[in-house]
């Protein structure tokens, strides 16, 4: 969420800002703007009303003691006027407060300067590539039909016990979906992140938190009996980690990593581009979370980057760097690079991993702030990212290293499964 001092102060920079989004908000900065002065404004009168009834109560006192009964009556009869007044005053502030909240959930962050113009994923700036793709052997198929011919993941079992887009892995296939989990969580330890196991369901404060509310409420599977929400990714549960928080300067930057399910309706999503791993409702995820100086968050990202770009070089799968334009920019984010791996068998790119920086924007909402050397209460930055979403590098990874008599494991994951073939 946006400061409101920042942008009473900076409005037009604000507008400025998101129509790199493709967004007008000039109607939208306006009227926050106009909610906070009338707020403030009765707020103020609240005060000076509460203060008047604060000293005509002590002047009461006085004539009271001095016996002057008849005065006293009639400053009585004020201080019930006055405390009328401040009621109806404060559940003016109150409504007035709600309704600027209520309008700032619906500013999306500014995006940083480094973020390109744009408005469609086509747009997006290539920053890096490396890895050389594969020449497949004739024959070749894409993972759905593989997992078929090697039943190592079923979709219709999935789809009879819960639906679609709910996949079951089978034997070397659920060996080989560990076999990642571990060796991501291994890379992400040995990079400094403090490993944590979090619950698979959040409340509605942590839903506003991270910016799934009120922004993406129909992408989430909600309990409505216990109003909670399945988590569409590990970073909502660990990011809430530090809700309320007030960390010391020395204590950061802190680094988390976890492995969840995660939930997603992907309502909308149909056609081939979704086929088989592309596009799954439940799917597994190891992620990477930061709380960073404001000063190193954007030096943090940059080594957020190069640890994705590790893990891939390690896996040896073509891939590619994108950052974001404006118009492909999810709603918290100021600046996010997208990874994805070119999968020879399919003829295109699959997006693996988006690595972003929030600057303050969930730590506004979450109120995660640090002291710094001068006892100030600051917003820390969060930043987070995937390393790596598993279904569309599972999919890479039978894509690429098929060959006639089986599917290869990558080297640095034979130690992790126990084999090195799937025939």
């Amino acid at each position: 969420m946006l400061q409101i001092a920042f942008i009473r102060e900076n409005q037009e920079k604000v507008i400025k800002a998101l129509a790199k989004r493709n967004m007008d908000a000039t109607a939208v900065v306006e009227e926050v703007v106009k909610l906070d002065e009338n707020r403030r404004a009765t707020q103020v009168e609240l005060d000076n009303t509460l203060a008047e009834s604060n000293k005509l109560s002590k002047d009461i006192g006085e004539l009271m003691k001095s016996g002057e009964k008849a005065k006293a009556a009639i400053l009585k009869e004020k201080t019930v006027l006055l405390k009328e007044k401040s009621k109806a005053l404060a559940e003016t502030a109150d409504q007035l407060a709600a309704d600027l909240l209520e309008k700032l959930y619906t500013l999306p962050n500014l995006p940083a300067d480094l973020v390109p113009n744009g408005k469609t994923p086509e747009e997006n700036l290539n920053v890096f590539e490396e890895g050389e793709i594969p020449v497949l052997h004739e024959g070749a198929q894409p993972h759905w039909d593989l997992v078929k011919k090697y039943d190592i993941i079923d979709f219709e079992l999935g789809n009879k016990i819960t639906g679609a887009g709910f996949p079951v892995y089978k034997g070397k296939g659920a060996k080989l979906q560990r076999a990642l989990i571990n060796y991501f969580l291994d890379k992400n330890a040995a990079a400094g992140y403090n490993e944590v196991q979090v619950p698979h369901m959040v409340n509605e404060a942590s839903a506003y938190g991270t910016g799934q509310l009120p922004d993406k409420e129909g992408q989430m599977y909600h309990d409505k009996t216990d109003d909670l929400y399945l988590i569409p990714t590990a970073e909502v549960p660990v990011t809430n980690m530090f809700r309320d928080v007030i960390l010391s300067e020395n204590e950061l930057p802190v680094l988390t990593t976890a492995y969840t399910p995660c939930f997603r309706r992907e309502a909308g999503s149909y056609g081939a581009h979704v086929r088989g791993l592309n596009r799954l409702h439940q799917f597994d995820k190891v992620e990477i979370v930061r709380v960073e100086h404001p000063d190193k968050s954007y030096e943090a990202l940059e080594e957020m980057v190069e640890h994705v770009k590790s893990i891939l070089q390690e896996l040896k799968l073509p891939y590619r760097v994108l950052r974001l334009c404006g118009g492909d920019m999810g709603f918290t984010s100021a600046l996010t690079y997208d990874f994805e791996v070119y999968s020879t068998a399919q003829e295109r790119w699959l997006e693996i991993s988006s690595v972003s920086n929030f600057e303050t924007f969930q730590a506004n909402r979450l109120k995660l702030r640090f002291k710094d050397k001068d006892g100030k209460n600051q917003l820390a930055h969060t930043l987070n990212g995937s390393s790596l979403a598993l279904p569309r590098v599972l999919a890479g990874i039978l894509e690429n290293y098929q060959t006639a008599e089986g599917i290869v494991i990558p080297e640095v994951l034979r130690s992790y499964c126990g084999f090195d073939i799937i025939n």
